[in-house]
């Protein structure tokens, strides 16, 4: 064939796969009209918390009612779906986590222990990580995700060793399960430049053994460089990760998810990947507060660019310190098992606290939303300092400034967040994943009883959310619901029995509260007229067997009106 003749196969092959590709990823339009009846509707309206049916006309409710009420509405065109005995509630809204993370499982090593995976020692996650190996092309970094340190038998971080055992000449990380951390081998640690002289970064530790050498451990902001160059996935890697994330939170009834911490990259891709219809969730995005800071300080951040009817900036995300399970979170007391036998170690700020108070201030100075990361008391402290400070020059009556994770927050500081309007998000699944090792050895006892406090915040009248910080634990909304209700950790016990709610108050946590606390309780997070459809039907009823509320399975997951799943 001719030059010619091969540029027309060309542009035809590639105009066919672009036809194949918008029809794939094309956006399903709802059925005109359809009606739920035959189970339990629980909206999370509290006015009228249980309903028998639901009407929803394309991607609305259209009415709330008895069975009897809506089955008025129905015509030989309505779409009517019989749950059978099940429940339905509405979609399940992502309050903090890293979308599309959960899809790296698909693409690197799972280097998960119990009760998350099964890596149990070291020997077990080299060889997971050289399976991985023989997986990944030459000069390519080998990636694993999610080793604990506190969970495998020798109760310590990989090393450089350990990793080199993987491979010489490659390059090798472990990312820590709360990614707070990661561990490379010497390979990786000759491309970063890393050595005995590099100093350590303000907010960040390079790990050195008795004689000065990096042990390939890196806490906090000495991992930052590494994570822009180990996690810049290719487009088709991106791709394939993204549909597993969006077969992954459709599985478990997430019809909004977050992604918290966006770089500008990452934001760029999931934009696209949104408009495209790759992603049929609602996004709420956090943008990662270093990537913007001088569009932050001059005001020209313009939401608007960014914007779309299922991708939405709900505010800059500052990240203060670090992980209580990495001996990194700042506390204002110090550690129950001394860190490396420093008996008054108590974590640190990855942002010192001048640098926060200036962060904020710039952001309320502009009119922009903030979300700060803070789990030790310490950092919770200098956050509500901080946004004190900013009120007082720039007063906002809704800022709805959200706390993420704000694990260790004390009553007096739950009470300072009602006087000031700021709003936390509890992770609160940590009860069951580090429950155990919180009270024996990060928090002890006494402190562990009250990590995540839903009770004191709602006595305070402070509303909240839960989440799962996903892939720092899988996206499993029930079990965050479980762990508000039931507070028992993997072993069975139950850790604060104080800070125990009730199902509803947990289901809201995960649902309109979600919604509220991204100003989006308009349109989502509970089954009112005029709201989208974003639905999930359950298997049993949440309110019969609280006990048991995780062991309920979603059977569909519908999104504006559209199924995305069905089981």
């Amino acid at each position: 064939m001719t030059k010619s003749t091969w540029a027309l196969v060309a542009l035809a092959l590639f105009g066919g796969l672009y036809v194949l590709f918008q029809i794939a990823t094309r956006t399903p339009e709802p059925p005109a009209h359809q009606v739920f009846i035959g189970g339990a509707v629980l909206t999370m309206n509290a006015e009228q918390p249980i309903a028998e049916a639901v009407s929803v006309r394309g991607d609305r409710i259209e009415a709330v009612g008895s069975t009897d009420e809506i089955m008025t509405l129905v015509t030989e065109e309505t779409e009517v779906n019989d749950l059978m005995g099940r429940t339905l509630v509405p979609g399940f809204i992502d309050a903090h986590g890293h979308f599309p993370g959960s899809g790296m499982y698909s693409l690197v090593a799972n280097l998960s222990s119990p009760p998350a995976g099964n890596v149990v020692d070291m020997d077990m996650l080299v060889e997971r990580l050289k399976e991985q190996a023989g997986r990944t092309e030459e000069g390519d970094w080998i990636i694993g995700l999610s080793y604990d340190d506190t969970a495998i038998a020798e109760g310590r971080h990989p090393t450089r060793s350990d990793l080199d055992r993987v491979s010489a000449t490659q390059p090798v990380v472990a990312l820590h399960s709360s990614l707070h951390f990661a561990t490379v081998n010497s390979a990786a640690l000759l491309e970063l430049g890393i050595n005995r002289d590099t100093p350590d970064p303000e907010g960040g530790v390079i790990v050195r053994d008795a004689q000065g050498e990096p042990t390939g451990v890196l806490e906090e902001n000495a991992m930052m460089s590494l994570m822009g160059q180990v996690l810049s996935f290719g487009a088709f890697e991106g791709f394939l990760m993204t549909k597993a994330a969006v077969k992954d939170y459709a599985q478990h009834g997430v019809t909004t998810a977050n992604m918290g911490a966006g770089s500008r990259e990452q934001m760029k891709g999931m934009r696209q990947m949104s408009r495209w219809g790759v992603v049929p969730q609602r996004l709420t995005v956090m943008p990662l507060q270093t990537d913007f800071d001088q569009e932050i300080k001059t005001g020209v951040f313009d939401e608007a660019e960014w914007d779309t009817d299922r991708f939405d900036t709900v505010g800059f995300k500052i990240v203060a310190d670090g992980s209580i399970q990495g001996y990194t979170g700042y506390l204002s007391h110090p550690y129950h098992v001394p860190f490396k036998g420093d008996e008054d170690y108590r974590g640190y700020a990855r942002v010192n606290r001048e640098a926060l108070f200036a962060q904020v201030r710039e952001i309320f100075k502009h009119g922009y939303r903030v979300a700060i990361h803070t789990n030790g008391d310490a950092s919770v402290e200098d956050a509500l300092d901080a946004v004190e400070a900013a009120l007082l020059e720039f007063p906002q009556e809704d800022h709805r400034t959200i706390l993420i994770h704000a694990q260790m927050a004390r009553e007096d500081q739950i009470k300072r967040m009602a006087q000031l309007g700021i709003t936390p998000s509890f992770f609160t699944a940590h009860v069951y994943f580090w429950g155990d090792r919180h009270r024996d050895i990060f928090m002890g006892p006494e402190r562990a009883e009250n990590i995540s406090p839903s009770q004191w915040a709602i006595e305070n009248g402070v509303r909240f959310t839960t989440h799962l910080d996903t892939p720092v634990v899988p996206m499993r909304p029930l079990r965050a619901v479980s762990a508000m209700v039931n507070r028992k950790t993997s072993s069975g016990e139950v850790l604060g029995e104080y800070q125990k709610t009730d199902v509803m108050t947990a289901l809201r946590a995960t649902t309109i509260d979600a919604a509220w606390q991204v100003h989006r309780e308009a349109d989502l997070g509970s089954i009112e007229v005029g709201k989208l459809a974003d639905l999930v039907v359950l298997s049993g009823n949440p309110l019969d067997n609280a006990e048991h509320v995780h062991d309920l399975k979603v059977e569909r997951t519908i999104i504006g009106g559209v199924t995305i799943y069905e089981r």
